[in-house]
């Protein structure tokens, strides 16, 4: 049920007895947690050790500011880039697209990593905790540019995560600070930000992240806590039949509900199978606030661990690593082969 967050870049014993609590369900890794990729895969090999499967281990490896691996790995842009392409040459920023999602997949799988929360499905409308996280402010050429990273997340062995549920980008706040209030209809949203959700839904996502937004013309709860927008909308509406996470309890914006314990009980009433816990600090209380609470099923859980992956010795020597790293890192540059 719990994915959690530790403090650093080993697992001492506080960590250990987490990691054994029945219902955290996985861990996600931060910068905080990373020196080195020889460090960081030793850790990931130390939880893999202390917790059997399935257990996930996950990170945000989107590429631009959200990038929590760098020194090792391929620097990754932004996805903004990809949809400023797409002005240019629609299907040079589609192949882009695909070579972006299987060299951050790729990577991260080389070093037993299962999920990166990818992509960003949310449209580039100017939210300042989105900003050049998402490819555009057109729903339509998002939801191609979504597709074509599912693509390539799954040649890369990883499962996706649309986020965040039912669109983040068209609102001013940020939800790590704030709370945040769209003012739309149901009916606008299905005709603007709800359009890449349901095409990546229909493409095959297998995990959908909630936003920490609330939509008051739809329900005066926030998406994640609302049964509406889970039930109703992303399962009724749009079919959707993979793992529901809701994001990260400790946000600002996640207090409207209350403590800890009424986070986590209103986000599985609601319909959620995941929930974050990324801050150490507030690990303990989650643990503690989850106890007797149904723990995720594990069959379902292990449709979000990582496929087949490349040792990363074999990774190096794929030359298509070389290639897609040399088109990829080019976005950043006026120099943008077609």
């Amino acid at each position: 049920m719990l994915i959690i967050g530790i403090p650093g870049k080993t697992l001492g014993d506080a960590e250990l007895a987490q990691l054994a609590a029945p219902h955290v369900s996985g861990v996600i890794l931060f910068a905080r947690n990373f020196d080195s990729r020889d460090q960081v895969t030793a850790l990931i090999d130390d939880i893999r050790n202390a917790r059997p499967e399935p257990f996930l281990v996950c990170v945000d490896q989107e590429g631009g500011m959200v990038q929590r691996f760098r020194d090792g790995f391929t620097r990754l842009p932004p996805l903004l880039r990809i949809g400023e392409l797409y002005a240019r040459d629609p299907a040079a920023a589609i192949r882009r697209a695909e070579e972006h999602a299987w060299l951050m997949a790729s990577e991260m799988r080389a070093i037993g990593i299962d999920l990166s929360f990818a992509p960003v499905t949310d449209l580039a409308r100017g939210n300042r905790a989105i900003g050049t996280r998402a490819f555009d402010a057109d729903p339509q050429v998002a939801s191609e540019l979504v597709q074509a990273y599912l693509r390539g997340m799954h040649l890369g062995g990883m499962a996706a995560t649309l986020k965040h549920f039912p669109g983040h980008g068209s609102v001013a706040e940020d939800t790590h600070f704030d709370a945040a209030n769209d003012p739309r209809t149901l009916d606008e949203l299905r005709t603007s930000d709800l359009i890449p959700f349901a095409d990546g839904i229909a493409a095959g996502a297998e995990a959908v992240m909630m936003a920490h937004v609330t939509y008051p013309a739809v329900d005066s709860r926030a998406a994640g806590y609302s049964r509406l927008w889970i039930e109703d909308v992303l399962r009724g509406e749009l079919g959707f039949r993979g793992l529901v996470i809701g994001d990260d309890i400790g946000m600002a914006a996640a207090e409207s509900v209350g403590g800890i314990q009424e986070r986590i009980q209103a986000h599985l009433a609601a319909g959620c199978d995941l929930l974050l816990a990324c801050s150490p600090a507030i690990v303990p209380e989650s643990i503690a606030a989850s106890a007797g609470l149904p723990p995720c099923d594990p069959q379902r859980l292990a449709t979000l661990q990582g496929m087949v992956a490349q040792t990363w010795d074999k990774l190096v020597a794929n030359p298509q690593r070389d290639e897609f790293i040399a088109s990829v890192t080019a976005l950043d540059t006026a120099t943008e082969p077609a």
